[in-house]
Order: C-alpha cells, then sequence, then structure tokens
C-alpha cells in the first residue's frame, strides 16, 4: 500500500519535471503527508460533468476517494489506495477508471516493514537515487451533497506488486509513472481498461533507493526534514 507520502523537491525541480503543469504559488515542502490531507494533483478533465480542475493545473485535493453516490465522507478513509488488478471492477472505481485519472505528485514514501522475530515495524523510506520527484497514478471523483457551497475533490493512489527491490519490504507498492505515460493517463476522453492496464506497472528497482528511518515519522504530524533522516539499524531487516 502507499500510507504516507514526501513532496518536499523545491519549485525549481518541480517545474523541470513537470514542465507542461503550472506550479501553484502556495507550494511549500512536505515530509510526511498522510491520509485525509490535501495533495498535488493533476487530474484531467472529465466526459461527464462540467465541474472539473482545468488541465495542466496542479491542484489539492483530499487523500481519500469518495464516490459521488456516497452518502458519508468518512467512506473516504478506507479509500487512500486502489488495486490496480481490480479497478475496473470495483463500483467505487471503475468510473472513474474509465474517465477521471490524475497525477499525484511525490518524491518518495514510506512503507513500514515487519521486525523478524519482533512485533514492531521499521519505518522505511523509499525514493528515486536522483532524489527527483516523480507522479504516482490516481483516480479522483467529485462528491456534493445539498448545503456544501462547492464540491469536494477527492483522490487515491492505484497500487500494484512490488518490484524486486521493493518486495523485501512490503507486498505492494504505489504506481509511478513514467513521464512518457503522462500524455495517455491524463487523456480527458473515455478509456477502456485493456488500454490503460499496461500502464499499471510496478517500476524499475534499477532507479530507486529505499533505506530505514526513525519511527519519528510514524507520528502524522511530524512533518519535517527529519521524517527521511537516514537511520541506523541495529538488527537485520531481511
Amino acid at each position: 500500500m502507499c500510507g504516507r507520502f514526501t513532496l518536499a523537491s523545491d519549485t525549481e525541480t518541480m517545474s523541470q519535471i513537470f514542465l507542461d503543469f503550472a506550479m501553484p504559488m502556495n507550494f511549500s515542502p512536505r515530509y510526511n503527508i498522510s491520509p485525509t490531507q490535501d495533495v498535488a494533483v493533476i487530474a484531467n478533465t472529465s466526459t461527464d460533468t462540467e465541474i472539473h480542475p482545468e488541465m495542466g493545473q496542479i491542484e489539492f485535493f483530499h487523500w481519500g476517494l469518495i464516490p459521488s453516490w456516497a452518502k458519508d465522507p468518512k467512506i473516504g478513509n478506507r479509500m487512500i489506495n486502489a488495486r490496480s488488478e481490480t479497478l475496473a471492477e470495483k463500483p467505487s472505481f471503475r468510473s472513474a477508471y474509465k474517465r477521471r485519472r490524475c497525477l499525484i505528485l511525490a518524491d518518495g514514501y514510506y512503507e513500514w516493514k515487519q521486525v523478524p522475530g519482533d512485533k514492531r515495524k521499521q519505518p522505511v523510506y523509499i525514493r528515486f537515487q536522483s532524489q527527483k520527484p516523480f507522479a504516482l497514478a490516481g483516480l479522483w471523483e467529485i462528491w456534493q451533497v445539498e448545503g456544501m457551497d462547492k464540491p469536494l475533490r477527492s483522490c487515491t493512489i492505484i497500487t500494484c506488486p512490488p518490484n524486486a527491490l521493493l518486495e523485501k519490504v512490503h507486498h505492494r507498492m504505489p504506481v509511478i509513472l513514467p513521464q512518457n505515460a503522462y500524455a495517455e493517463w491524463l487523456a480527458p476522453d473515455e478509456r477502456s481498461a485493456d488500454s490503460l492496464q499496461p500502464l499499471l506497472v510496478p517500476y524499475s528497482d534499477e532507479e530507486m533507493e529505499a533505506y530505514p528511518v526513525s519511527t519519528f515519522v510514524n507520528r502524522p504530524t511530524n512533518d519535517s526534514p527529519e521524517c527521511i533522516a537516514p537511520f541506523e539499524v541495529t538488527q537485520a531487516l531481511d
């Protein structure tokens, strides 16, 4: 799964990677982004609604997808991730999979690895060796009920099986899209699962690295560079 991530790259670096998209003015570094918080998103336009973000604009959506038909927005707390293998089948995701896809911007994420012979879990930070930002494949939705001044836009991160590096850490990883797949994923027209599914594969482990960090990151309110600082582990994690 992907339950916490970072986006701490400076605006100049972000602009180099996402050069086709307009950066927001209120961008600030985040080292411990948690579910239900707002996350930086680039969303495609939708063919079935007039309420949508502008194509190419980086905006902020609620992390935890709330389907349009939901009666209670708390359902989004359970929908921070969506399995790539079942997107076309699950009622909560299949409509968004066809029409409302997005990029969720990050430059690293956390996973918790079980410590052999111990109940505790060791937090691990995962990123590109280059430390450059990247885009996670996501879905987005619009939710609004009577009495709301404006609709709530929410999103979920798609996960897939891990690559060779990360299978030692967890049995899932977020789908990281290569830059040459952005346009296909953000296509505004309705797409079939057959055309999209080949994009939802593990990212190559050759460009990635993973290292232990302190349990300082366990507390969602801790949001500083200390979260990603390497931590010396006295017990082997293998």
